[in-house]
């Protein structure tokens, strides 16, 4: 069993940056990919960014590429996203997971393991 926490949400102005952690107990994360999805009120979750296990390779959405930036420390168990240049858009609850595969996707159904979520406001 994996348990994952995200923390470090909060409220921002645009343009400004945040940096989420995903912190895991139980299993460690070195074994799998992780990635990390967000679902804003009134709409469909969707993919942000994936890494895979060993941390090679990294996937993002369109609409963060260029600003977001995925990365682990599999020694400290933890999972990170660096945000800049914050749109109103990414404004969300921000949710990391644990792919029952080492291979980074963008499939939810790819993950096994879910965080309780974080949330991100960004303001105009």
């Amino acid at each position: 069993q994996v348990q994952l926490v995200e923390s470090w949400g909060g409220l921002v102005q645009a343009g400004g940056s945040l940096r989420l952690s995903c912190a895991a107990s139980g299993r460690t994360l070195s074994s799998g990919a992780m990635g990390w999805f967000r679902q804003a009120p009134g709409k469909e979750g969707e993919f942000v960014a994936a890494i895979s296990w060993r941390g090679g390779n990294t996937y993002y959405a369109d609409s963060v590429k260029g600003r977001f930036t995925i990365s682990r420390d599999n020694a400290k168990n933890t999972v990170y996203l660096q945000m800049n240049s914050l749109k109103p858009e990414d404004t969300a609850v921000y949710y990391c997971a644990r792919s029952r595969t080492v291979v980074a996707g963008t499939d939810p159904d790819e993950y096994a393991y879910w965080g309780q979520g974080t949330q991100v406001t960004v303001s105009s």
